[in-house]
């Protein structure tokens, strides 16, 4: 069994590690803030910002992908990353200058933003194996990369839980591009990576040709189509629950954090989810890959479905244990994410051609981005219809559907010579 830190012995990966850490908790700082911003202003209508993101970074993913097989990994990530710094601080520069924040450079860095994660995620998913010459050791290198992500969720929010009452807002947004620019230095250091195997397509695709491919290939994988079928709803309701309906019913309920704000109460529900979330990361990626997969994954599922359950009950205790309610509820489901999300990593890096892999990342970011748009067009109607509770309920319980589903399609399935797809046309 190998160490979840045992790819850090590498360099390209300690490097690569190190700067994807401090440009998620930047993310991570830029998504609360923003989220928090667009609530106060808008109310159930900010849902309509977060469907202008997913929105950008499915027609991003449509266009870009034509040609972004026949880029340079290492450059495109660069590339992402000083763009998305600089239109961060294309927002602050004249906000602290007119001590207002513009509204279409809000919507123009959301615009931005999307596109660069649309370019660098695939890269990084196809960068990886190149870095890690043992592939023994791709379980525990995704769980890193999870790590990334899950310890910003833990650590960006717990930084504007304590320092929201003591900073500008708009500097959050100042540390979000020093993190890109970090992260760009980082993988800059890495060096030129080994040369991919095997032959990528010499033709540029049509738009839609490309996301196809990707389908295709992940579809040639029993499992793997099955979670692609699923994704996009279980992504919606995740965002609908944790991004609208949460600070919705903080905000309804007057639920407050240090020095009294509610903004510093959602930082803290946040990062309790982070804290679990990097804690299970830990754990998951320094297990050996399991033979059968699903009932991990399905098991996760139905384990954030329940949280999400609970969630909603803790608006119901006394005042005083709201937070905390929430904070234990949100830590609980926090542990579904990488029961699932690192299997499908591993498999699709293991399961199916080189490639195609860029094409398959693209077409289950085209996937989650569908419905997160979807459900934030359609959200806010639902919240003024029935309210931001039942919405919540309504997350919760499509997560236990799918997840028991998955148990039961699934049950005694085993892989076979015939799961592996060959290299798609």
């Amino acid at each position: 069994m190998a160490h979840i830190f045992s790819p850090l012995r590498g360099r390209p990966m300690a490097l690569l590690w190190s700067g994807l850490s401090l440009s998620a908790i930047g993310d991570q700082l830029y998504s609360v803030a923003l989220t928090w911003i667009a609530v106060g202003v808008l109310g159930a209508n900010a849902g309509y910002l977060t469907a202008l993101q997913a929105g950008v970074v499915l027609l991003a993913v449509l266009g870009i992908g034509r040609w972004a097989d026949r880029w340079d990994s290492r450059s495109s990530m660069i590339g992402a990353d000083l763009c998305r710094a600089g239109v961060l601080l294309a927002i602050v520069l004249p906000w602290m200058a007119t001590g207002v924040v513009s509204r279409w450079r809000l919507v123009g860095a959301v615009a931005v933003l999307a596109i660069g994660q649309s370019v660098f995620q695939p890269a990084l998913q196809t960068i990886l194996p190149r870095l890690i010459e043992d592939k023994r050791l791709l379980p525990a290198a995704n769980g890193l990369l999870d790590a990334t992500d899950r310890s910003a969720r833990l650590l960006g929010p717990g930084l504007i839980g304590l320092l929201g009452g003591m900073i500008p807002v708009m500097h959050f947004l100042t540390l979000d591009a020093a993190s890109f620019l970090a992260s760009a230095a980082a993988v800059a250091l890495i060096g030129k990576c080994r040369p991919a195997s095997g032959p990528f397509p010499r033709a540029r695709e049509p738009v839609l040709a490309n996301i196809g491919r990707g389908v295709r290939a992940m579809r040639g994988h029993k499992l793997l189509g099955f979670m692609l079928q699923v994704s996009g709803l279980l992504n919606g309701a995740w965002y609908a629950a944790f991004y609208l309906a949460l600070p919705l019913l903080i905000t309804q309920h007057g639920v407050t954090g240090p020095g009294g704000s509610g903004i510093a109460a959602f930082g803290l529900v946040i990062s309790a989810y982070g804290c679990a979330n990097l804690a299970a990361t830990l754990v998951i990626g320094s297990r050996t890959m399991p033979a059968q997969p699903q009932a991990q994954m399905f098991g996760g599922n139905l384990l954030l479905g329940f949280a999400i359950l609970l969630l909603a009950f803790a608006t119901r205790l006394p005042a005083a244990w709201i937070l905390p309610g929430l904070m234990a509820s949100a830590a609980l489901g926090a542990a579904g994410g990488p029961m699932k999300d690192i299997p499908m990593a591993v498999l699709r890096q293991t399961r199916l051609h080189h490639a195609d892999m860029g094409a398959a990342t693209r077409a289950y970011m085209a996937v989650t981005n569908a419905g997160t748009l979807g459900a934030m067009l359609l959200v806010p109607s639902l919240i003024g219809a029935i309210g931001a509770l039942a919405v919540l309920i309504v997350c919760g319980a499509l997560y236990l559907v799918v997840g028991l589903s998955g148990l039961r399609l699934f049950a005694g399935w085993t892989e076979t010579e015939a799961e592996l797809p060959a290299p798609q046309r």
